[in-house]
């Protein structure tokens, strides 16, 4: 068996996120199939080999939610890549150990469509439940080790929501 590699020569992976804003200024998230406690969080996910990370946000966002790309309209992209690293008991557990944590590029997009256009119950599912929340509560409904995250996101993107 190899050695396992210092965390902090893990590289960061290079993922999307999208808050996903209503007419009314509430957020998107979805409460995680995975966790154990309830953890709420917005769409996000990797972005593929040669894929640009607006294609990516869209199509990780109809991966989860099934909104379609036409009941979306992107409004802005944060100013700089958002990075967390995970807590030192989940480095060599998630995407096969190779990272240390994720690089995200976000977007802030308004929906268009109904409700009834979303639906979790998508090919792979991730989230249980979902619910349009009150851009100041998203600290509070996400795992711990992404609060400052959120809340760098909802700093940056606050005054367009």
């Amino acid at each position: 068996m190899g050695l396992r590699p210092n965390e902090a020569e893990l590289a960061y992976r290079p993922c999307v996120g999208i808050m996903l804003v209503n007419m009314d200024g509430k957020v998107f998230v979805g409460q995680r199939l995975d966790n154990v406690v309830e953890a709420w969080q917005m769409p996000q996910g990797g972005v593929d080999e040669g894929e640009e990370p607006r294609a990516a946000a869209l199509r990780e966002l109809f991966e989860e939610t099934g909104i379609d790309r036409q009941h979306v309209e992107i409004i802005a992209t944060s100013r700089e890549d958002h990075f967390y690293d995970l807590p030192a008991e989940l480095v060599g557990k998630l995407w096969g150990g190779k990272y240390r944590g994720q690089r995200q590029t976000w977007y802030l997009a308004r929906f268009l469509g109904n409700d009834s256009d979303v639906n979790i119950h998508t090919l792979h599912p991730e989230f249980r439940d979902w619910k349009w929340t009150a851009p100041d509560t998203l600290p509070e409904l996400i795992v711990p080790f992404k609060r400052k995250l959120y809340r760098d996101i909802l700093q940056e993107f606050k005054a367009l929501i």
